[in-house]
């Protein structure tokens, strides 16, 4: 709706992970960029954790489009699976048939098919999604497919994206196992809230505006804040926040339109209540200082 306005030939703050809007800052390529180490050299396991919104699942799409030609990636997104679910799953991604096959065949076929790629010099990634919502049992099923190997290499590289709920599950002792095949561990942080301003440019420049900044500082702020640097929130209070200026037929979003999408968005309003509670007990305390203080002058 405002994109002519703007000047964009594309909306810059869809929640869809499109590689195109790859943000490197805030450690997000240097963590790509040790992924993609890592998967190359083959070693052992790739757990990457973050909060809701963090963008770990835009970290599996530029993993995956920056993978070199030699390696073919398979996805893992559904975690609702037991462990042979999840094996028949790993085989379907490989295009091989599973209908009414024992887990043991499954597994022989598996076997087989990494085999024959790492003959044809292939290598075989499986990127899993949301691996702290998966059952114990299954997280250690997907740890038993990285036993199948030949003398010198993993047939399977396997990447895990996960919440922090992922990190307490690895705590337990009946995934002891699996924690000490991780060789490579990455967390994804909050955006820091002084990139925020040059994380909304840069989304900005890559939906085509070539023109002076559209989000004053003062708004940038407030988006920050108001996010907690969640970029998922940042991209929602952002595209509202666009929508709020144009509707006000304005040139750039100012404070008045960040605090109008803040308001309008669920998590802004909860974050702005917290705030006002927080300034009210402080107040409180305050005034209960100066009666105290008072009362021992009396004394």
């Amino acid at each position: 709706m405002y994109q002519t306005h703007f000047g964009l030939r594309e909306s810059p703050f869809n929640i869809t992970p499109n590689p195109a809007f790859f943000y490197s800052g805030n450690t997000r390529g240097d963590i790509l960029e040790a992924m993609l180490y890592a998967v190359g050299h083959g070693e052992g396991i790739i757990k990457v954790t973050g909060e809701v919104g963090t963008g770990k699942t835009m970290l599996c799409r530029m993993l995956e489009s920056r993978m070199p030609s030699h390696i073919d990636v398979i996805y893992l997104v559904n975690p609702n699976l037991n462990p042979l679910e999840v094996q028949h799953a790993i085989a379907a991604e490989l295009g091989l048939p599973t209908g009414g096959l024992r887990a043991d065949e499954v597994q022989r076929g598996l076997h087989a098919e990494l085999i024959g790629r790492h003959s044809a010099g292939r290598q075989v990634v499986l990127l899993v999604e949301e691996a702290q919502a998966m059952p114990l049992d299954t997280l250690e099923a997907i740890r038993l497919l990285t036993n199948l190997e030949t003398a010198r290499s993993k047939l399977l590289q396997i990447v895990l994206f996960g919440q922090p709920e992922l990190d307490q599950h690895l705590e337990l002792a009946s995934m002891r196992q699996l924690k000490e095949r991780i060789t490579h561990s990455f967390q994804v942080p909050p955006l820091k809230s002084d990139l925020t301003g040059d994380f909304l440019a840069f989304r900005l420049r890559a939906a085509g505006h070539d023109g002076p900044a559209l989000f004053s500082p003062a708004a940038a702020k407030l988006i920050a804040e108001a996010s907690q640097g969640i970029v998922r929130r940042i991209n929602i209070l952002a595209d509202k926040a666009l929508l709020a200026a144009f509707a006000d037929d304005a040139e750039a979003v100012e404070a008045s339109h960040a605090r109008q999408a803040i308001a309008e968005t669920p998590f802004g309003r909860r974050r702005a209540r917290v705030t006002t509670k927080a300034v009210v007990i402080a107040g409180a305390a305050v005034l209960i200082c100066i009666l105290l203080l008072a009362a021992a002058r009396n004394l």
